[in-house]
């Protein structure tokens, strides 16, 4: 049998958008010879639809977009995930489904079973989970459905997280054929591996190929990698599409032959790269705008944000602007400019120091008094907030910020300054990743500046101010930042492990304090198991301390 691999990037709630993606895709595989094309989940409406599953029209409107599509299906079955309607009245009111269309028809409806309330999921606030995957019969074959979480099952070792696991029933069935529609986000640390070994693992245990189709594309702070593939019965991964790419693919299921991207499987600073990059592209454009925005201070963050944008954008759709102020360095200056003239960007320089200066005077009958401090160093940061913005309205582009994780954790970053901006795209990369990435960006052509990468890294919000004057070295701050941010670890735990008391002291109190700033922050791209935003919801006003 030949399958078609429908491997498309969806936008959230763009029902016309998402349609034309699905029949373009399923008439093209089937002219490449597709007895059968498969869509991630949610296809119809993207992923993930929140609350706008609650507004009265969307889940009918998204209904009859099915509908538009099934009259289009023809002999080959398209599997396409959807949000169904509860019919009863009891439980919640939707369900997380895929329609099998046939000859212009939705001929059978499977529903998710397991629905995943951790991390950035929150599906049991939408959905009530079916019994059991759907099984049936469909040409002399068995068939069997489940969609993303399904497969997962209770693969937390440390906790089971539901009662039973879909894979558990399907190997009773005698499956000829397994299908997985999947909308699985990407973040470092293996996952990529994980989600093959759960295909293979389902496979072997069905005794019959699985097709995994995942979403690609960045929706909101969440991005799609793809690399849908195909398992043999033997678990063998027999095919595997590109990764952060639309791609499309027609398995022969009988052919002897792999069918692997060269991207499928790669290193982690390609990943980084490609998710930034794609996470970039989607959310400007699904945004609706076409072009960027970024202050330039001629350190490491900015430039790294400014070679993304250039590459996700186009050069032609990037400005960077330079702000300097009385203080900044000349090296600040000339890095910037040449940083732009390496991208082919833009670029302006808009000096500062009368606005701050005015401003200080403004102030001055009410500070007089009270000496000079970190109001002062966080007014210049401000003023740079307030001109980036200015010319984002002006000129309709979208102001970027460039805090890292390190940076946004422990709140060395201005309120109203320098986190003024549409999107915080390497929020969720820490320090000592920025480098790392400066680097690989580097590898073919040399873009940043060297001196951008190698001299100390600096707010330069006063005189010879260096970061590691109010942070330890950053691949300190950084495994601390990791132990207690993602991993959960108590100062105890972090002390333990050989981590000055003091500073691990210092730096949980300086996280826990800063919550109030990440809450206003703009949203970021997530890279990491755990990311600020929707998948960390830590009190602002609190009082524990671990």
């Amino acid at each position: 049998m030949k399958i078609g691999l429908a491997q498309i990037n969806t936008t959230v709630g763009d029902l016309a958008g998402n349609q034309n993606l699905i029949l373009n895709a399923y008439r093209s595989l089937v002219s490449q010879g597709a007895e059968l094309v498969v869509f991630p989940e949610l296809a119809v409406c993207g992923y993930p639809p929140r609350d706008l599953l609650f507004k009265r029209r969307f889940v009918p409107d998204q209904l009859e977009s099915l509908q538009q599509i099934a009259r289009e299906i023809g002999a080959a079955p398209a599997v396409i995930g959807f949000v169904d309607p509860n019919p009863s009245k009891s439980g919640r009111d939707f369900f997380n489904a895929a329609a099998f269309c046939h000859d212009g028809k939705v001929q059978q409806i499977a529903r998710k079973s397991l629905l995943p309330t951790y991390d950035v999921f929150d599906e049991d606030r939408y959905f009530e989970p079916a019994d059991l995957p759907l099984v049936f019969q469909w040409q002399g074959q068995k068939l069997g459905i489940t969609i993303c979480e399904d497969i997962w099952g209770n693969t937390d070792v440390s906790r089971e997280r539901y009662p039973h696991a879909p894979v558990e029933y399907l190997k009773e069935q005698n499956l000829d054929l397994h299908l997985n529609l999947s909308a699985s986000p990407w973040h470092w640390g293996g996952k990529g591996e994980q989600r093959e070994g759960l295909v293979s693992g389902a496979s072997r245990a069905c005794g019959c190929p699985t097709i995994y189709v995942n979403a690609v594309g960045g929706n909101d702070e969440l991005i799609f990698d793809g690399r849908s593939m195909v398992a043999n019965a033997q678990g063998e991964i027999i095919a595997g599409l590109s990764a952060f790419a639309t791609d499309q693919a027609v398995v022969d299921l009988d052919a002897d032959s792999a069918q692997i991207a060269s991207t499928f499987r790669q290193q982690l600073m390609d990943n980084i790269e490609q998710a930034l990059v794609l996470g970039l592209r989607d959310y400007v454009h699904k945004s609706g705008f076409k072009k960027a925005l970024i202050g330039l201070s001629g350190g490491i963050d900015s430039a790294v944000v400014a070679a993304l944008a250039a590459k996700a954008l186009g050069p032609e759709n990037v400005t960077g602007v330079s702000l300097p102020s009385a203080i900044s360095s000349d090296h600040s200056k000339s890095d910037a400019k040449e940083l732009a003239e390496n991208l082919g960007i833009a670029f302006h320089t808009v000096a500062i120091a009368d606005i701050v200066a005015a401003a200080e005077d403004t102030l001055s009958p009410l500070t007089a008094g009270y000496g000079r401090d970190v109001t002062e160093e966080n007014i210049q940061a401000r003023a740079r907030g307030l001109l980036l913005m200015a010319l984002s309205n002006k000129l309709g582009a979208l102001l970027l910020t460039t805090g890292n994780k390190s940076e946004l954790a422990v709140g060395y970053c201005t309120l109203y300054g320098d986190m003024c901006g549409g999107l915080a795209v390497i929020s969720d990369l820490p320090k000592t990743r920025v480098f790392e990435l400066s680097r690989h960006m580097n590898r073919d052509k040399p873009t940043i500046p060297v001196n951008t990468i190698e001299k100390p890294p600096s707010a330069e919000l006063r005189p010879d101010q260096k970061d590691e004057d109010s942070l330890p070295p950053y691949h300190i701050l950084d495994g601390i930042l990791e132990g207690y941010v993602e991993k959960g670890m108590s100062t105890k735990e972090l002390i333990e492990q050989g981590y000055d008391a003091d500073v691990v002291k210092d730096m949980i109190r300086k996280v826990d304090l800063n919550e109030y700033k990440r809450k206003q922050a703009a949203p970021g791209l997530k890279l990491t198991p755990l990311a600020f935003g929707v998948g960390r919801r830590i009190p602002i006003v609190q009082r524990y301390v671990s």
